[in-house]
């Protein structure tokens, strides 16, 4: 899994239900962006107050608006059941999606032994790709070293999105991956840290960004792979107000509001995540600005 996924928002109209012709607009962005894949329904798209039918619905979009494209689909089906996982990545798989992001069970907090097992129970289950999300500040429970190493072992898992936000941790996953002769790819899940990321061996990132400029983040990518390392710079430099504005409180509520600024989609989210504060929207408009995003422009970026 190499380059630029985008963790695509999930659209609401104003009744709170999906919005399916804004997302195939966002989809479409993406396709002629050339973006590496989309990542349908995971944290940025609101997966915690996604009903099973609308997963299915989403996904299901995703593969025919993308169909034929160099954008590939992968579909966020983890939860914190085993079973309903396997169930869900099992359909997911069998619609033709690119790859699995599985997250690492959340609120019940197992152990290192507990999520070894419950990403072996799909990966011997389902021959699809694997990518696992390690974000301890969402679940409670941080994947080690050592259970990364044991688990890259599974010819299906093949990917590792971190969004611990260290890098010490990532730098210590590499040096381990290579003294056990194991091959993983690393993809960074903080925009932030994507530059900085590649300079210790991730080979992408799983974007919140790119929903609002997808060829901006291929070419920091593109600019470091070819040794053009002040131009990455100076991109991620430009950009890093965004990088870190788009944090400024709960994700997705930060994106969902400047897509809705630059004329993407509507500033809806489902409780119990509420649109940021307006104290807010004013630092994260002047970023915006900063960053030559226009308001209603619906720029190809």
């Amino acid at each position: 899994m190499r380059g630029v996924w985008t963790a695509i928002i999930t659209p609401f109209d104003q009744h709170g239900n999906l919005e399916l012709s804004t997302f195939k607009a966002l989809l479409k962005n993406q396709k002629e962006a050339k973006a590496t894949g989309v990542i349908t329904c995971g944290t940025t798209g609101e997966a915690a107050t996604l009903s099973e039918t609308e997963k299915k619905t989403l996904i299901q979009i995703a593969l025919e608006e993308l169909e034929g494209s160099q954008t590939k689909v992968m579909a966020g089906t983890g939860t914190n059941n085993t079973a309903e996982t396997l169930e869900l990545s099992k359909w997911a798989f069998q619609q033709g999606v690119h790859g699995l992001l599985l997250v690492t069970p959340y609120y019940n907090k197992p152990t290192q032994t507990g999520l070894e097992k419950h990403f072996l129970n799909i990966a011997d289950k389902v021959n699809c790709e694997i990518m696992l999300y390690n974000v301890p500040g969402r679940t409670a429970v941080s994947l080690t070293a050592e259970t990364i190493i044991k688990l890259a072992g599974h010819p299906n898992i093949t990917s590792l999105k971190e969004a611990s936000g260290n890098l010490a941790f990532l730098s210590e996953i590499k040096n381990q991956l290579i003294l056990a002769n194991k091959k993983l790819d690393l993809l960074s899940g903080d925009d932030a840290l994507f530059l900085p990321s590649l300079a210790v061996g991730t080979t992408g990132v799983v974007s919140v960004a790119s929903n609002l400029f997808p060829r901006r983040m291929t070419a920091i990518q593109k600019a470091f792979e070819a040794g053009n390392h002040q131009k990455a710079k100076e991109l991620h430099q430009f950009y890093y107000p965004l990088f870190r504005d788009l944090f400024i409180e709960t994700n997705p509520a930060p994106i969902k509001f400047a897509l809705s600024y630059a004329g993407w989609c509507k500033n809806i989210l489902r409780l119990p995540l509420v649109t940021i504060s307006l104290t807010s929207q004013k630092k994260l408009i002047q970023s915006l600005k900063m960053c030559k995003i226009k308001s209603n422009a619906r720029a190809a970026l």
